[in-house]
């Protein structure tokens, strides 16, 4: 069943949103090359845990792995897709690295990521980039009252067709609240005005992954981090996204 959320539920998410939002700043601001990528998972749980928040992804166990989730953030670099788990792994100079977080407080959770492109990136890089950048920004756009949930991902795809680059469909966004993955799945393709009608209230992490080469995947034998299949790169990008009567309200953005 689909959640409405009320107002207050509304604005508890909100202070979620705005911790992820907080902590994602900061891990772009001292994401550079030779930066470990076990210290930006260092940096991000003291971040969350100082207000006062739990870092969701940690121990979480999702559908895909029989092994909790060892890390409090997500770091997945060039042909990482998601869920990467932070460890000895060093950020070089070119890297397309993204951060996903997620954070819960006071019952709430909230959830987003960001693609960073690191020192000199090729320019197939930067217009991967972009392209997913602005499928994310296409897709939230399409959250007001009356739409149909694949109008959001209808736009993901075309933008991302636009460019030629091709999208993950074995992974998808989500509604979120009480529950890190409630109900709608958001695909990132398909044809619009199907699914749901999107009504006052819903909260939806809206979440295009766009993969320079192949929409095929693997999942390593971490049994968490997910790869393409052919080596190439992936960019990622999420936000939190409440539908109000103003239009969409973004609850991961400072």
């Amino acid at each position: 069943m689909i959640i409405c959320k009320s107002a207050d539920e509304i604005k508890l998410m909100h202070r979620a949103g705005k911790i992820v939002a907080e902590v994602l700043l900061k891990i772009k601001n001292i994401l550079k090359p030779g930066v470990v990528t076990s210290y930006l998972d260092k940096v991000a749980e003291e971040t969350i845990i100082s207000r006062n928040a739990i870092p969701a992804f940690k121990g979480y166990l999702g559908r895909i792995s029989k092994k909790p989730f060892p890390s409090s953030i997500c770091v997945s670099i060039n042909e990482e897709v998601v869920h990467g788990i932070p460890g000895k792994r060093v950020v070089k100079n070119g890297d397309l690295v993204s951060i996903d977080v997620g954070v819960l407080i006071g019952g709430y959770y909230g959830d987003a990521a960001r693609s960073i492109k690191v020192g000199n990136t090729d320019k197939i890089t930067g217009r991967l980039w972009e392209a997913t950048y602005d499928a994310l920004n296409l897709g939230i756009r399409k959250c007001v009252i009356g739409g149909r949930l694949t109008d959001i991902s209808n736009q993901i795809e075309e933008r991302a067709k636009a460019d030629n680059f091709s999208v993950v469909r074995d992974f998808v966004g989500h509604g979120i609240g009480k529950n890190m993955h409630e109900d709608p799945q958001i695909l990132n393709y398909g044809p619009p005005g199907q699914g749901p009608v999107l009504k006052k209230g819903m909260v939806l992490a809206i979440e295009p992954m766009l993969n320079e080469g192949s929409c095929e995947v693997k999942i390593l034998n971490d049994g968490w981090t997910v790869e393409t299949q052919d080596g190439r790169r992936s960019c990622h990008f999420e936000d939190t996204v409440a539908i109000t009567e103003n239009g969409p309200l973004i609850l991961t953005r400072i």
